[in-house]
């Protein structure tokens, strides 16, 4: 076990520079772009942007990676990401921005697919439930991290820029410089949006809405709290408390989900979710205690339920099909997170900062209701006829290939493939 962990230290120590770096220039955008005066439709945008170029990065980052290797694509992906850092602070105008954070988006699929190959290889069925853990904790702390850093300077100037460039840069060596074989070429994933919604409408239709949801809080929270005159620091706690809420939620509410229908489940925590998001709009509270404990219920809540949608789907499907109704889900998410931006932003406009809230109400009503709806359709499994429960990367987005990591996925023979000579190209 401990030569394993050895083995994929520097590939852990890669993804936690890489995520510091995501977390850093995610938060820093929209705060610097607020604090401007950009209009919250721009703004709205670059989320929009970001999370249409990871979906395509998802889907045609494999090509690229089997054309040119494992090594010269994580090196090209990680360098175009450190130059729109730098790019992004010196060209402070939100149209290059939106432009470019489609770029990164689209490089972020790709390293961070390249790197869940990579430790997907290494692992055995013995240390895989570990490396597992590992990976989504550091990936957690990463975002929160770099979150975090947007207290550390101005975010007026380019510094911070600069440092989410220098923590790129850095996320690059430890890979680039690994002795390590190259994995097996990158999977393809297909979207087949008919076999998904028979296979489970409440997870195809919630995890759309949960991806609108999440996607319009993930890039418009900072913009709502710079608008709502909170300081940059408070914006940072308020982005990092939603992710840890939900990580501390996801355990406890995935143990009741295992013996109690999982649609059930989803009503109850959609249902605390539209309730603490219309409490923000409507008490608009000005302390920062009560803003702070409304938002961590609110985190708790919303973030629990993507990896209870996916595990409900799973008890549906085929053992086998693990990864792949997974990954397909994984791109529904993606495509309600390129929506929720899109429609928060004009909402926000038109109403004022809290109406995101009510971007996130109407989503997460909507799941509540659609679950008790479905539930009155088709019986539930029974218990003992599910699948475990899987605990899945709360709040951050993941690609196809870390679904491979997973546990399960190994009991069910679609992980363990013998590793690839790296060849004289890839050297």
């Amino acid at each position: 076990m401990r030569k394993n962990l050895v083995s994929v230290f520097a590939l852990l120590l890669g993804t936690l520079f890489l995520f510091l770096g995501n977390g850093l220039h995610g938060l820093l955008l929209p705060v610097r772009g607020a604090h401007e005066g950009y209009p919250t439709t721009l703004l709205g945008l670059i989320g929009t942007s970001w999370a249409s170029g990871f979906v395509l990065g998802c889907l045609l980052a494999p090509k690229v990676v089997k054309r040119i290797g494992h090594v010269r694509a994580f090196s090209g992906f990680a360098s175009l990401i450190a130059i729109i850092a730098l790019l992004t602070g010196i060209l402070v105008d939100p149209f290059w921005w939106v432009a470019l954070r489609a770029v990164t988006g689209f490089s972020i699929a790709g390293t961070s697919m390249i790197i869940e190959s990579w430790l997907n290889e290494r692992a055995t069925n013995e240390s895989r439930g570990v490396i597992f853990s590992l990976y989504i904790a550091i990936t957690l702390f990463g975002v929160v991290g770099g979150q975090m850093m947007v207290t550390l300077g101005d975010t007026g100037t380019p510094i911070l820029f600069m440092v989410a460039g220098i923590l790129y840069c850095l996320a690059m060596l430890p890979t680039t410089l690994s002795t390590a074989a190259s994995p097996q070429p990158l999977k393809q994933v297909s979207l087949d949006i008919p076999t998904l919604f028979r296979t489970s409408p409440v997870a195809c239709v919630g995890i759309v809405l949960i991806g609108i949801a999440n996607g319009a809080f993930g890039t418009l929270g900072a913009v709502f709290g710079a608008e709502a005159g909170l300081a940059s620091s408070t914006i940072a706690m308020m982005m990092s408390v939603t992710i840890f809420a939900g990580a501390v939620m996801q355990l406890p509410a995935g143990r009741v989900s295992d013996r109690v229908d999982r649609r059930y489940v989803l009503a109850a925590l959609a249902g605390v979710a539209a309730l603490a998001g219309l409490a923000m709009f409507l008490l608009q509270p000005s302390s920062v205690i009560a803003l702070l404990i409304v938002i961590a219920v609110y985190g708790a809540a919303a973030n629990a339920l993507y990896p209870i949608a996916v595990s409900h789907a799973n008890d549906f499907a085929n053992a086998e099909d693990f990864v792949k109704v997974s990954g397909g889900l994984l791109l529904l998410y993606g495509i309600g997170t390129i929506i929720g931006p899109t429609l928060g932003g004009p909402v926000m406009t038109s109403v004022g900062p809290y109406a995101l809230f009510l971007v996130t109400f109407g989503a997460h009503l909507l799941i509540t209701a659609y679950s008790i709806f479905r539930s009155r359709r088709r019986a539930a499994l029974p218990a003992s006829a599910r699948e475990s429960y899987t605990t899945l990367n709360p709040g951050t987005m993941t690609t196809p290939e870390s679904l491979r990591m997973s546990p399960r996925a190994s009991q069910q023979g679609t992980a363990d493939v013998p590793s690839q000579t790296m060849t004289e190209d890839e050297r």
